[in-house]
């Protein structure tokens, strides 16, 4: 046993270094079912270093306050508590009867699922429960609170490990407004080799407890003594007994009778404290008793006033209240067996409040002794009596004494506890705000100015504010050097104004590279040239065109020579069929498939129609032929269906494409063949006179039938082949294709120069009107500009490398077509027609004031993967790109669920520039008559810019298949798995089916003839019986939109049968992670020479050329890049990869496979890589395949809705700092103010929601506040002193202001002092490490879970911790700390007044609700809770703890004591923690990557000891270029 000990502390240790703060909720929160281990929450909320002990309310509110969090994120978890694990606490009755009281409070007053049935981990019934339902995650601890515990949440941990099932540490989750993040560690190979432990935590709980010495209480007598009081009880209170008096009055009464026996047994021993007599326990008993009573009498906002006493119980009594606690448990535990009793449990949460104990104690003991006589009041005095009396009456003990008095002896209960005080030292900020002048606080923040208080003018505070030179943006800040902004300090690769030759070569070089790489996007031959002030060509229906009613001559010699060409084409075409017939006949015959591969390439080329329906009707005739042979074989040769659907499909093309061409005599065969394969009513459909005919009517042709109708036939096997009902009228827009009806609605957006937001599946083609916007404003001129958005630089330059070949134009020298802006690079950024980029640079261009000309070139913008506005990182980005562009946009997405919501947002958004707009131009000066003109054509375009429309289109143009793989008795098994059965009862209930939750035409005739199979009597069975359903009935083609309306149908169905009957939902059985994919290449060499260089470029090259590659974020660009076009063009068939591909690179495949089970295969991620399957004009159908994933995590993927964008807390004071830059510093100042107000005006998370726009407007004031006070503004509100410093490192905050901090002290020029080495000035060795410490410590901070800190000494040569700032940095960054902790400590007290005090007072999950009327008539009450300290912006389950406002100083306090419907988190206040602790009050170290990467220059060391993904491997290059 003791070598598997060590053997799971080894795992341990290595999991600790596998673990990484990841968002645990991602945007699909239906799908991420997950399992919380109850004794990890117990442990975790017991030991939150807010929480004082015995604070029960408190405790349940930090609980629920950590469930709610996930379930308003509309998590899915259950509550596991394992039976043995309530042996860990026997020696700890307070934590024990506390766990009890949790489990049965989770229970009785929550919706919350727990599960208490299993024994442990290694139990079967948890293995058959974790097969069932296979959670995302497990949240567990790996430290108990005993050795003991410790051990057995271990193994727990390695045994879901070793079961595939990630771990997230409890400890160290975070949160914010739309996500949690906690320290996860996956599964890996080793922990699925490990397990064989011994059931070595099953023992039972100990016979009894030792008290006073040799003392022992038998527990077993003490639980008989529960029992038959509990019976007593219940005739006495046979009804609603409130659970605190029920508890109050056994625990007494059964712990005093045994304490008696106890004392007239018992010989004190001379060296023991002398313990409480009989008559003392009574009295702690009466003082619980009144306890309890005011528990139940006192509101909540009356007992968050109790007063502050630092006194603790005597150490004598410790074992008395043991035992108290002991009998809490014991009554719990035979509560929850007793079913006959109806007990109210409404107060369970709130069972026990120890302060109040303590407090009352202190009255009784020190001040009542002193004089101090308070009257109790008769209400409470009479609830006490009734209380005491049943105490006495169940203990059978008179000699007790009544209630009064209280307290009948005299010896202290109480002893004097020397503490430190709470919560930061500083004092509450209750001076007024600087006054500040500028019209945009006016505009913006007006309404709540009368509300704040401000200093006068002449105030001390005012007049000492620093004097500093305003910041103009031309000169460096320590220096005299020219300074530029963001877009000028981003590396300029080449661009077209390079005069040297050098530069040239480059830029050739690089169109090169993107014309090789375009062509492996869109092909060789879509070239589009672009004439300037050349229109695109309307549309047919335009009301522009007109047709001219004669002929000129030329006009009709053309038209006579293009018939004579068509006659010769189509000679031409005949002869060459009549040569090929009877071979393709012939092959068919002999080998179906390559026959009709051949009969359908021919078809593919041949452009005369007349000889196309020729082709198609000997093919049909030759399956049919085919057919009959089969037919006319043994039975025991199988017949191929395949015949009969290449049969099925020339009817269709023949009946469809070519009815023109039909004769009688045509038809007649049509029917004969219809006829023969046993469809006899499409044979009648089609051909009346079948029936009347008598040809074959001696004949038997059953054999050749297929036995199945023909509509059942039609969506079993041709669902690939239905025909959609696609335009056939050429768009004179588009030359490639004939676009769709809702496609041409995207044309005519663009056309009419208005805004859209689109929603439609992967591939579906909604992309192609983000090309054609491009191509409209390249004809206006050469003015205009297109800025195209990518999420990420992988998706710029695919974007750039399509756009490079589709667009040629002659343009004047130094313009050119396409440019790109990302934060490491730029070439052409603004002197290009096209700018593709990324959030973050555009951001930099439109709040830069000197490149705000360039802004009013802007005609369209367009949004790639809009979705990310509600992602983890950077989403507050695109929201403010969003507000700020005046221009028209396109937002594109696949995954939005609420696209009403975001397009109503963004209608307000565009009425607001609207408005600005027509105010700007009231406010000018009159015009002369042509620039009234001109203005008159620009304000009638505009006003049409201002309609955002919403386009969306929910029809994905392939099915999606989705198949089971797994190996049984060594045969690799591949199942279909039907959509269907991911669903269940409570989902359908809940969710509903999920949008794009689509079934293939077969899958609908399997959910059909299930619903047939489970209710026989459906009442609907014939009407949505395929051969009877309105859209099918007798159709010779079965269209799409048919299969559509009958899937539709059988939905509707499924949703009304879980409103009638549980029972008959449909549930199937099947299996989930990474990426296979299948794709080609033409000139191989050439592309692969680009590995050159690169690390593992032989590895890659050797596969490259095997036909396989991978994909993944960690691999180089250039490696990246090739693969992506070697599979395009169909050179490499197989590529590996993770969610590389899952934003929107264009790699399309046939088939994806995922493989294996991850934390990071979520919802979002399984549809956008599903939606690469199935390549739209190559593939009929999509395929995906899961391998090794189980069936629950299968289910969850599919039935999961798409997400809903709610909206990131937009602002931040690196924020408003570059908003009032933009606004002092542009040249257009109207402009730049209206571009400020509209972000802080329009955030997505304050749309419609009227108190956070409220708070968000404090939260400015309070920045401008703290941006003045620190010198970066000046009461005009105009950037002053280091304001361009702090902007530029914007992205770091708050790392940026705690620079400038150090900056200003001088400490970088007293660490940096250059030493002379053979006359040359350099640093020491010492200087640079400390100055990596420093910039360590500041920028690119990544913390360890703090349980690394117990394996330092494992590690001898890498650093994996990270050292603590030098003395004098620290110092400097606590003072920061302290004057950012007083401004916004200030924030959160003005904005209390914001929060909801009803719900205030009710616990976050059971909204048990704690409000009531006020006790005015009870001295003793008005004694005990003053309300001396003030708790005005603490929640007052906190002010239970004896937490006050001023512990809103400490940032290890804010987030659990800020009252909690404000909707503000702590990382919305930028302060830089030195130490960061988690709930329990551990220390979080900073990961050392940086500073090991200095000294020992290994990536190695990095991704084994530091365990820092290469994939951000650029942010260590950011801090050593910055060194």
């Amino acid at each position: 046993m003791g070598e598997d000990l060590y053997y799971y502390n080894l795992c341990i240790m290595c999991l600790i270094f596998l673990f990484s703060m990841v968002s645990l909720l991602k945007d699909f929160v239906e799908s991420e079912f997950f399992l919380i281990d109850g004794d990890s929450l117990f442990i975790t909320c017991v030991s939150n270093v807010n929480f004082k002990k015995g604070q029960t309310l408190h405790f349940f509110y930090i609980v629920e306050q950590f469930l709610h969090d996930f379930i308003q994120k509309e998590a899915k978890f259950v509550i596991v508590f394992f039976k043995d694990a309530e042996n860990m606490y026997f020696s700890y009755p307070e934590l024990q009867a506390l766990r009890m009281i949790l489990i049965q409070h989770l229970e009785h007053n929550t919706d919350v699922t727990i599960h208490t049935e299993f024994s442990n981990c290694l139990s079967p019934e948890w293995e058959i429960f974790l097969q069932q339902c296979y959670p995302y995650f497990l949240i567990v601890s790996e430290r108990g609170i005993t050795p003991c515990q410790t051990d057995f949440l271990n193994i727990f941990i390695i045994h879901a490990l070793q079961k595939k099932i990630s771990i997230v540490q409890p400890s160290g989750i975070e949160s914010d407004v739309l996500r949690i993040y906690g320290y996860c560690a996956s599964s890996c190979y080793s922990h699925r080799l490990f397990f064989e432990m011994v059931k070595y935590f099953q023992k039972s709980q100990g016979t009894g407890i030792f008290l006073y010495g040799h003392l022992k209480l038998n527990l077993g007598d003490m639980q008989k003594e529960i029992h038959q009081t509990l019976s007593l009880l219940q005739n006495l209170w046979p009804e609603g007994a409130d659970i605190r008096s029920v508890v109050c009055s056994i625990s007494c009464s059964v712990t005093l009778k045994l304490y008696k026996k106890i004392c007239y047994k018992s010989q004190w021993g001379v060296d023991l404290k002398k313990p409480p007599t009989l008559k003392e326990a009574a009295d702690l008993c009466r003082m619980l008793c009144l306890t309890v009573v005011l528990l139940q009498r006192l509101p909540l906002f009356q007992r968050a006033k109790s007063r502050i006493i630092t006194h603790v119980w005597d150490s004598t009594l410790s074992p008395f209240l043991r035992t108290l606690k002991k009998c809490e448990f014991f009554i719990l535990k035979q509560l929850e067996a007793r079913n006959n009793w109806n007990v109210n449990f409404t107060g369970l949460p709130d069972l026990t409040d120890n302060i109040l104990w303590k407090n009352i104690a202190y009255y009784y003991e020190i001040e009542y002794s002193r004089g101090l006589n308070l009257e109790l009041g008769d209400t409470l005095m009479q609830e006490c009596l009734k209380l005491w009396n049943t105490v006495l009456l169940l203990s059978g003990d008179g000699d007790l004494g009544g209630l009064i008095p209280l307290r009948t002896t005299s010896r202290p209960f109480l002893t004097q506890k020397q503490t430190s005080p709470g919560g930061s030292n500083q004092e509450i900020h209750k001076s007024g705000l600087i006054p500040l002048k500028a019209e945009i606080i006016e505009e913006y923040a007006g309404d709540i100015m009368s509300e704040l208080p401000f200093l006068s003018s002449d105030d001390p505070a005012v007049l000492s504010l620093s004097k500093k030179r305003e910041f103009d943006e031309l000169t460096h800040w320590h220096s005299a050097r020219p300074l530029s902004d963001d877009f000028e300090r981003t590396r300029c690769s080449s661009d077209a104004k390079s005069k040297d030759a050098k530069g040239r070569w480059e830029i050739q070089k690089l169109h090169h590279f993107y014309h090789v790489f375009g062509k492996s996007l869109i092909g060789s031959n879509r070239s589009v040239r672009i004439v300037q002030e050349r229109a695109l060509p309307p549309p047919e229906n335009s009301s522009g065109k007109k047709k001219r009613k004669h002929q000129t001559n030329a006009e009709k010699f053309i038209e006579e020579n293009q018939k004579r060409q068509l006659a010769k084409l189509e000679k031409r075409e005949e002869e060459r069929w009549n040569n090929l017939s009877l071979y393709i006949e012939k092959e068919i015959k002999e080998s179906p498939k390559s026959g009709i591969k051949r009969l359908e390439d021919f078809l593919q080329i041949c452009p005369v129609k007349s000889v196309r329906f020729t082709a198609e009707m000997v093919g049909m005739d030759a399956c049919f032929k085919l057919w009959m042979e089969y037919c006319l074989k043994t039975e025991a040769e199988s017949r191929d269906i395949s015949i009969i659907i290449n049969l099925m499909k020339r009817i269709h093309i023949i009946h469809e494409k070519y009815s023109e061409l039909l004769q009688n005599t045509h038809r007649q065969k049509l029917a004969k063949y219809l006829r023969y394969i046993g469809f006899d009513n499409l044979a009648h459909s089609l051909y009346p006179q079948v029936d009347s005919d008598g040809i074959w009517r001696w004949k038997d042709i059953s054999k050749y039938s297929v036995h199945m109708g023909a509509a059942r036939f039609q969506l079993t096997y041709m669902g690939p082949y239905l025909f959609r009902e696609e335009r056939s009228d050429p768009d004179p827009r588009v030359q490639h294709f004939i676009p769709d009806t809702w496609q041409r609605e995207l044309l005519d957006v663009v056309d009419n120069n208005e805004s859209a937001v689109i929603v439609a599946p992967t591939s579906s083609g909604k992309t192609y009107a983000s090309y054609y916007c491009m191509e409209k404003i390249l004809r206006e001129g050469n003015e205009g500009v297109v800025v195209y958005v990518a999420p990420t630089k992988a998706l710029v330059n695919q974007v750039v490398g399509t756009v490079c070949n589709l667009f040629t134009k002659a343009l004047p020298k130094g313009l050119v077509v396409c440019g790109t802006f990302t934060r490491d690079y730029r070439h052409d950024a603004l002197n290009c027609q096209i700018l593709v980029t990324v959030p973050q640079c555009l951001e930099i261009l439109l709040l830069s004031p000197h490149n705000q000309k360039w802004v009013k070139r802007m005609r369209y913008v367009i949004f790639d993967e809009v979705h990310c506005l509600g992602g983890e990182i950077g989403a507050e980005v695109w929201e403010h790109l969003l507000v700020m562009i005046r221009c028209p946009f396109l937002a594109l997405s696949a995954t939005i669920s609420n696209p009403e919501h975001l397009t109503e947002w963004l209608v307000l958004i565009k009425r607001y520039w609207q408005h600005v707009e027509s105010t700007m131009e009231n406010s000018g000066s009159s015009q002369n008559a042509l620039k009234a003109s001109k203005k008159q054509q620009r304000k009638r375009i505009e006003k049409s810019s201002h309609i955002v429309r919403l386009v969306w289109y929910k029809e994905r143009y392939n099915d999606l298949e989705k198949y089971v793989c797994s190996l049984k008795d060594n045969d690799f098994l591949i199942e279909h798995y039907h959509p269907c059965a991911a669903l269940t009862v409570n989902h359908i209930e809940k969710y509903g089916i999920p949008l794009d939750l689509g079934f293939s035409p077969r899958e609908s005739i399997l959910l059909y003839d299930a619903m047939v199979h489970v209710w026989p009597e459906w009442p609907r069975m014939q009407e949505l019986e395929p051969e009877e359903f309105s859209c099918f009935k007798n159709k010779v083609v079965i269209m799409r939109a048919d299969a559509k309306k009958y899937e539709e149908e059988l939905k509707k169905e499924v949703i009304h049968w879980t409103q009638l009957d549980r029972t008959k939902v449909l549930k199937d059985k099947w299996f989930n992670l990474i990426w296979q994919i299948i794709w080609a290449f033409q000139t191989l060499m050439k592309i692969l020479r680009r590995l050159r260089g690169t690390r593992q470029c032989y590895k890659l090259h050797s596969l490259l050329r095997r036909g396989i590659g991978y994909h993944h974020g960690s691999m180089e660009y250039e490696e990246r890049q090739v693969v992506e076009m070697l599979f395009r063009l169909k050179h490499i068939k197989v590529v590996t990869a993770t969610s590389t591909l899952a934003l929107g690179i264009n790699m399309p495949c046939k088939s994806v496979v995922f493989m294996e089970d991850s934390v990071f295969l979520d919802a979002l991620n399984f549809r956008q890589m599903s939606g690469r399957a199935g390549r739209r004009g190559e593939d009929l159908i999509g395929n995906v395949f899961f391998y090794d994933i189980p069936l629950p995590k299968i289910q969850r993927l599919l039935k999961s809705n798409v997400p809903k964008l709610k909206g990131q807390f937009p602002l931040s004071i690196s924020l408003v700092l570059r908003l009032m830059l933009l606004v002092a510093k542009a040249n257009d100042k109207e402009d730049a103010k209206a571009k400020a107000l509209s972000v802080l005006q329009h955030s997505l998370m304050s749309f419609k929601r009227p108190k956070i726009e409220c708070m968000l407007k404090f939260y400015f004031i309070y920045s401008l506040q703290f941006l003045v006070t620190e010198g970066y503004l000046n009461e005009e509100c105009v950037p002053i002193g280091y304001a361009g410093l702090v902007s530029h490192l914007h992205y770091h905050e708050p790392a940026n202001f705690v620079l400038v901090s150090l900056l200003v002290k001088g400490l970088f020029h007293k660490l940096c002092i250059p030493i002379s080495i053979d006359g040359r000035k350099t640093f020491s060795e010492d200087v640079m490490e400390t100055l990596v410490v420093v910039l360590a410590n500041l920028f690119g901070r990544r913390y360890l879970p703090p349980c690394v800190e117990n394996f330092k000494k494992k590690f001898s040569l890498s650093k994996v911790t990270l050292d603590d700032l030098p003395k004098d940095f620290a110092a400097v960054v606590e003072e920061h700390n302290n004057r950012m902790q007083g401004n916004f400590g200030s924030f959160l007290l003005t904005i209390s007044k914001l929060a909801d005090m009803r719900k205030e007072y009710q616990l976050p999950l059971s909204e048990i609700d704690f409000s009531g009327k006020e006790c005015e008539d009870s001295e003793l009450v008005s004694h005990l809770m003053p309300g001396a300290e003030s708790r005005t912006a603490v929640s007052p389950f906190a002010c239970l703890s004896n937490i006050t406002d001023q512990d809103l100083f400490d940032i290890n306090v804010v987030n659990d004591a800020m009252l909690q419907t404000i909707n503000l988190n702590v990382k919305n206040i930028p302060l830089l923690c030195l130490n960061k602790y988690d709930k329990t009050g551990r220390k979080c170290p900073l990961n050392a990557y940086a500073l090991n990467f200095y000294k020992h220059g290994s990536l190695l060391a990095l991704t084994l000891d530091n365990w820092y993904d290469l994939f951000y491997f650029n942010i260590l290059l950011d801090i050593c270029v910055f060194v």
